[in-house]
């Protein structure tokens, strides 16, 4: 990556960053402040903690598409103002409903499919990926430090004032966007990063692709759901108050992420992908029966939520590489739309139901739930077609016309390592699927920015 490209990645990873923090915090705290709102029941509570992925889900793709005619930032701008006003909504409201209505608002400001169509209008296509990785990772280091932050915060300021934290966190994320980030020399449609409409029936008939959007669809439903019971079950089983709760979360997930990096090696190293996705499933099942049963001493909570978070956070990593592996060539943005879209109706999901549950059986529903959403993604999964280990990879090339992209087509198929060719004549762009053990990569260069041969 060039300095250019870095400061690109990083500005965007601080903005992505700063929004989601906000999001996070408050999922240790939320439900004990939300029990003193006016009108809360159970139902509304989980719906109040879920309701921002259902606004998420509906508009992220839409406002990627906006951003095409109006630019980047512009509409990056007016998602952040709408998420600080949303937290402020939420920072001011006595009830329960209020709250809903700014998590909605939040959820709104669905600007994390714009951060990407600018980080692809930013970088070339040989640097897309570290930038999105670098991007990725932000968002697993803010969950991680929200979880730790949100209940020393709250000690302090309480969740109100996390939501007005929140509204300045956002602010600040447009002052990166003018300040820091480059203004791109042009807009580009980016089938890597971008939804493309003509291609939605045929990502929503892949049912490989369908089974991986179910599958974050659950993890994240799963999730949700146990933020709704896990606060309360450390408080009144454990017996440790909210402001102490961080020294629970912060060492499991440490522990966690050391479980988790063998299972990545071996998963992609050693080509064990499906054993290790289908095992990490099954793991995630067994906890929430684990916690069930067992979650009346400390000892044995830490050592079910640790393996609880070792396998989200493998699963949290292998989604979007799977994504990636089993896409067509030229529809990886749209798979990915469509799979961020399905994550954050799982939020959705999660939140309301997994407060309806909450209030049938208090913990012990949430559980079952979380068990039921397990045995239903590890049915989904165990039938899934074990993934090609390939890469993505994008050529600037030119061609004539269709004719043109048709021959270039051929002959980019003809190179050793290369599984799958689309050139999109109109993009001026070869999106390839390539095993990296085998692929020659002087030998697809030579094809860069030439023309297709008669």
């Amino acid at each position: 990556m060039t300095k250019f490209e870095t400061r690109a990645a990083f500005s965007l990873a601080g903005i992505f960053s700063l929004r989601m923090l906000g999001l996070f915090m408050i999922y240790p705290v939320f439900t004990f402040y939300a029990n003193t709102l006016e009108g809360s029941t159970p139902v509304t509570v989980g719906l109040a903690l879920g309701a921002y992925g259902l606004t998420q889900a509906l508009l992220q793709i839409p406002f990627g598409m906006l951003s095409d005619r109006f630019g980047r930032k512009p509409m990056i701008t007016v998602g952040l103002i709408i998420f600080a006003l949303g937290s402020v909504v939420a920072a001011l409201s006595g009830s329960i409903t209020g709250v809903i209505i700014g998590r909605v608002l939040q959820g709104a400001g669905a600007v994390g499919s714009v951060i990407l169509a600018l980080g692809a209008d930013l970088t070339r296509e040989e640097a897309r990926t570290k930038t999105m990785a670098v991007i990725g990772m932000t968002i697993g280091l803010s969950f991680a430090v929200a979880l730790v932050v949100g209940p020393l915060l709250n000690a302090v300021v309480g969740v109100a004032g996390i939501f007005w934290l929140t509204a300045v966190l956002a602010l600040l994320g447009i002052g990166v966007l003018y300040a820091v980030t480059p203004q791109p020399i042009a807009l580009r449609s980016h089938r890597d990063t971008g939804a493309v409409p003509a291609l939605f029936a045929r990502v929503l008939g892949d049912a490989q692709l369908l089974r991986l959007d179910f599958g974050i669809f659950a993890l994240h439903a799963i999730l949700t759901a146990s933020f709704i019971a896990l606060p309360n079950v450390l408080h009144d089983v454990i017996g440790i108050d909210q402001a102490h709760q961080w020294m629970v979360y912060l060492p499991v997930l440490i522990a966690s992420v050391v479980l988790m990096v063998p299972m990545i090696i071996i998963a992609e190293a050693k080509r064990q992908m499906k054993p290790v996705f289908i095992g990490a499933i099954a793991t995630l099942g067994l906890t929430q029966i684990a916690l069930l049963v067992w979650h009346a001493s400390l000892v044995e909570l830490v050592i079910v939520l640790t393996l609880f978070f070792a396998a989200f956070n493998l699963m949290e990593a292998s989604l979007p590489s799977l994504i990636s592996k089993v896409a067509p060539a030229d529809a990886k943005g749209t798979a990915m739309g469509v799979y961020s879209s399905s994550q954050f109706f799982g939020i959705f999901i999660g939140g309301t139901v997994g407060g309806w549950a909450y209030g049938l059986d208090g913990p012990s529903g949430v559980f079952i739930f979380s068990a039921i959403a397990a045995l239903l993604w590890f049915g989904v999964a165990v039938t899934m077609k074990a993934p090609r280990f390939t890469q993505s990879r994008m050529l600037r090339v030119e061609v004539a016309d269709r004719a043109d992209a048709r021959r270039l087509t051929e002959q980019l198929l003809a190179q050793n390592g290369v599984v799958e060719a689309v050139v999109v004549p109109e993009d001026g762009v070869a999106y390839l699927k390539i095993d990296s053990a085998q692929a020659d990569e002087v030998d697809l260069d030579k094809f860069s920015e030439r023309p297709a041969e008669a």
